[in-house]
């Protein structure tokens, strides 16, 4: 009987919670970009200042990865990145009535697309890696606008009602989910028939995950998006979409590179190599625009101490390699 009332009351709270989020959501798609903007700077000074949320998790992750930056720099990169964060959320709900295939060059431009388009059109399948970083849930969308269908694996949301929302606006234009849990043969299927695999690849992936370096500290890195590729023989390209000219709704999708295991690259021939190469990607990515990551996203947990100590020994001979290099070409010079 309490179990049967808990959960009664677990789908009330969630109903009234997605009831609240489309009110938002609603509020927010009839407001004109200037208007949405300087909402999203008054609720960013709110969840970095008087209220902080995750206050706790962005400083430790700042203080990993920018040991040096300044107390009033660290503010102030939290503060942007709390405004970029509410304003995805914001060009998520305009994309639905804004953003069209008749008028999608004025809100998106690209960087690479020549090779991102052989790649879309050929009859191999392609594997397309992105991050927690600029708004990728409009960059998703912008693909379907414009006729390229992708299958995109997602973990599902608590909230069955938010989830299946989430789930409409990324499948509205031809974007295909999958559940994480039990998608293997899923992807292999869809890989084997051409298709198009697009993925992020900072997520967790927990202590038995493959462990390298992100950003110049320990990250656990799941060893499916480098299988998928291999397995496949499917070209891995490392592809973004952010925010530009510090405006909404305007965007640039960009190809940082890609690694095509098929034709005997260094970095695609084992699932080591090709998760190195992508986590440097990614870090490219970040130097992009910092202020356009999730730095309130839990990536970097602490290593099994084996596992440290041998990431740390790699560290040592690359610094020392680096060194030595260093010293060389001074010489010859």
């Amino acid at each position: 009987m309490k179990s049967r009332l808990r959960l009664m009351r677990q789908r009330a709270l969630d109903a009234i919670a997605y009831a609240m989020v489309r009110l938002i959501v609603a509020s927010i798609q009839v407001m004109p970009l200037d208007m949405g903007d300087r909402f999203c700077r008054v609720v960013a000074a709110i969840l970095s200042g008087p209220l902080p949320v995750r206050k706790q998790v962005i400083q430790t992750t700042l203080a990993k990865i920018f040991p040096n930056l300044p107390q009033r720099k660290q503010k102030e990169l939290t503060f942007a990145m709390w405004h970029h964060l509410m304003l995805m959320v914001c060009e998520v709900a305009w994309a639905q009535r804004r953003l069209h295939r008749s008028n999608w060059h004025r809100h998106v431009r690209f960087h690479g697309n020549r090779t991102m388009l052989q790649y879309m059109l050929s009859d191999r399948p392609s594997v397309y890696v992105t991050g927690h970083f600029g708004n990728f849930e409009v960059g998703g969308y912008t693909m379907g606008v414009m006729g390229v269908g992708t299958l995109t694996i997602a973990r599902r949301l608590d909230n069955q009602h938010l989830h299946q929302w989430v789930e409409d606006f990324r499948s509205a234009k031809g974007q295909s989910m999958v559940d994480k849990i039990g998608c293997a043969p899923i992807v292999e299927k869809h890989l084997s028939e051409g298709g198009m695999l697009s993925l992020l690849g900072d997520q967790h992936a927990g202590e038995k995950g493959l462990w390298t370096e992100f950003c110049g500290v320990p990250a656990s890195c799941h060893k499916a998006l480098a299988l998928f590729s291999l397995t496949a023989s499917a070209p891995m390209l490392s592809v973004y979409t952010r925010r530009v000219d510090g405006k909404p709704m305007q965007f640039e999708s960009g190809l940082l590179g890609l690694v095509d295991p098929a034709t005997g690259s260094e970095n695609g021939q084992s699932v080591g190599q090709l998760t190195e190469w992508y986590n440097e990607q990614l870090e490219s990515m970040i130097d992009l625009a910092p202020e356009q990551y999730w730095w309130l996203h839990r990536r970097w947990r602490k290593p099994p101490e084996k596992i440290a100590r041998r990431l740390a020994k790699k560290r040592e001979k690359a610094l020392q390699a680096s060194t030595a290099s260093t010293a060389s070409t001074s010489q010859a010079a």
